[in-house]
């Protein structure tokens, strides 16, 4: 069983979406070829309040895609060298979204947005493309029951400058997974929506 995520299944509240995706599939076609991976880890995004979030600082024109219709996708570079993948999330006009950290592909560990948007080949000409429609990027359900207790909630990371923000437990990964080593993972890797 293979369904698309769709524009209502985004309009929900952040955390629970977040959570939500855990065990669901990014999958990305690249001239007629399909990649897909599992998602194993995500960050939550909630809103102007959240001083983790980019939209905290005001509506510009990198965060513009925040405020926008849920399902879409928001794609940035950070440091010059690393794309982040992230979905908006919740109603227009409230900005929040998750940025999608980590996903196994054949049962191989991709850790990381920087090296996940590599292994994709995702960058900023896919900001701003509808996820919901099942052209170069999208979601989908395929059927994996993820229970509850299987999904730890941490603390988000690279995101020291927001303070109390940064210790939300709005990081969400699924257990099973081995926990990686935080090395190459520091500021660069962190933040998002």
């Amino acid at each position: 069983m293979r369904r698309i995520l769709s524009r209502i299944y985004f309009n929900r509240p952040t955390l629970s979406v977040a959570r939500s995706l855990i065990g669901k599939y990014l999958v990305r076609s690249i001239n007629g070829r399909m990649l897909a991976g599992k998602i194993v880890e995500v960050e939550a995004y909630v809103g102007p309040q959240d001083k983790a979030c980019h939209a905290s600082k005001g509506r510009t024109q990198r965060t513009e895609v925040l405020f926008g219709p849920p399902g879409v996708a928001y794609v940035y570079l950070i440091y010059g060298m690393y794309h982040c993948l992230n979905v908006v999330t919740e109603r227009e006009e409230f900005p929040s979204a998750i940025l999608i950290r980590a996903i196994e592909i054949d049962g191989e560990l991709i850790d990381g947005p920087g090296r996940l948007c590599r292994a994709l080949q995702i960058d900023r000409c896919l900001n701003r493309v509808d996820l919901t429609t099942c052209e170069s990027l999208w979601f989908e359900d395929r059927g994996i029951l993820v229970e509850r207790g299987d999904v730890g909630a941490h603390p988000r990371v690279g995101v020291d400058y927001a303070g109390e923000w940064a210790k939300k437990p709005w990081r969400f990964r699924l257990r099973t997974v081995t926990a990686p080593t935080r090395t190459r993972r520091t500021k660069k890797q962190g933040g998002a929506g």
